[in-house]
């Protein structure tokens, strides 16, 4: 937790092609320049979604290097995005939750202004989350990479075909995969789609990442983690004919073709997430995965 107050220029990102951002957007807007006499600056993208206003509008590259503060309305995809482009920025990221609970925005409007209050006077707890980064490799040659703070996954394109992909981890060979797809996960997407292939929830802050078979053909083909600091390569079996590709955070995606290289690492960047002081993650992973609910409260009964 910080108690210095080190925030001047503070960007602002909303939830792509909401206008129902707009609402918050302004009264976050109004209190940071009125209140606190600091200066904003608005996404681009979002700026599209409030015709009339008379922020200062800036690209996702201006606002990671100007910004001491960024932050995101929306849930945890507008996260996603917001954390993908500003990660090389270290920029510190706040998300106000405009939906459901979220595992990465969990401000909700109801707690404004006082929690952003909270987290300008340097009352916040940080949590730097790393982040991947994916390259795509054909015969030796880069024709596409991106980053991911849940995961890359690597998928077919049809219904009910698999495909099989060889894996190596630091050069030496790991396992053979028969299966829908693969997933290469970082402790924060452990609680997405990892998850929901049978993978188990790690900890944000451990320095490790996952890799999750889709619907392996063997049954004995289990999820594994591995050291972050790995070199992961997931190679597309050349007898695939199955049409594939990778997706990153389930938002951008690379074409792949059969013997193209999937090479995955960390960045030596990461994500700085900030939480209010009263962030709990066990508290969080209750709520969103229902444990410890009686019966009378569960949704399933």
């Amino acid at each position: 937790m910080s108690s210095t107050p080190v925030f001047h220029t503070i960007g602002l990102i909303g939830k792509f092609g909401d206008p129902n951002v707009a609402g918050t957007l302004h009264q976050i807007a109004d209190h940071l320049r009125q209140q606190r006499q600091l200066r904003v600056l608005l996404d681009e993208s979002s700026a599209r979604l409030i015709p009339n206003h008379d922020l200062e509008v800036a690209s996702r590259e201006a606002i990671g290097e100007q910004c001491d503060l960024v932050i995101v309305m929306g849930g945890d995809g507008t996260m996603l995005n917001a954390a993908r482009s500003l990660g090389d920025y270290e920029t510190p990221i706040l998300g106000i939750n405009l939906g459901r609970l979220g595992f990465l925005a969990d401000v909700s409007p109801g707690e404004l202004p006082h929690r952003l209050d909270e987290v300008l006077n340097g009352e916040f707890r940080e949590a730097r989350r790393l982040i991947l980064h994916a390259q795509v490799l054909r015969n030796g040659q880069v024709t596409g990479e991106a980053d991911a703070l849940n995961d890359v996954v690597v998928h077919k394109c049809e219904v009910a075909r698999m495909i099989e992909v060889d894996t190596f981890l630091d050069g030496r060979f790991l396992n053979a995969y028969h299966a829908d797809g693969l997933i290469i996960s970082t402790p924060t997407g452990s609680t997405a789609y990892a998850l929901a292939g049978g993978g188990p929830i790690i900890y944000p802050s451990l320095e490790a990442v996952v890799l999750v078979p889709i619907c392996p053909h063997t049954l004995t083909h289990r999820p594994i983690v591995v050291n972050a600091n790995s070199s992961i390569e997931v190679v597309l079996n050349a007898a695939t004919t199955t049409q594939s590709q990778i997706t990153c955070d389930g938002q951008v995606s690379l074409a792949i073709e059969p013997g193209d290289r999937v090479v995955i690492r960390k960045k030596a960047h990461k994500v700085r997430l900030l939480h209010p002081v009263n962030h709990d993650y066990f508290k969080l992973l209750r709520a969103k995965l229902r444990w410890g609910l009686s019966p009378e409260a569960s949704p399933f009964i």
